[in-house]
């Protein structure tokens, strides 16, 4: 099962760490798409999310 979490770019470490964690393999992380910025929210600490990390 695929997951992505929306991350600020203080929280990326989390989120990084969290999918490694949960999958054991290298997560992927990419910068949250323009047309996407107003609405992807950090899951960490609710400010705009820069980046989406998945596996």
């Amino acid at each position: 099962m695929k997951k992505l979490i929306y991350c600020c770019k203080e929280h990326v470490e989390y989120a990084l760490e969290e999918i490694v964690n949960e999958s054991e393999m290298a997560p992927i992380l990419k910068q949250v798409e323009a047309d996407k910025l107003s609405t992807a929210i950090c899951e960490y600490c609710g400010q705009v999310a820069e980046y989406v990390v998945a596996n």
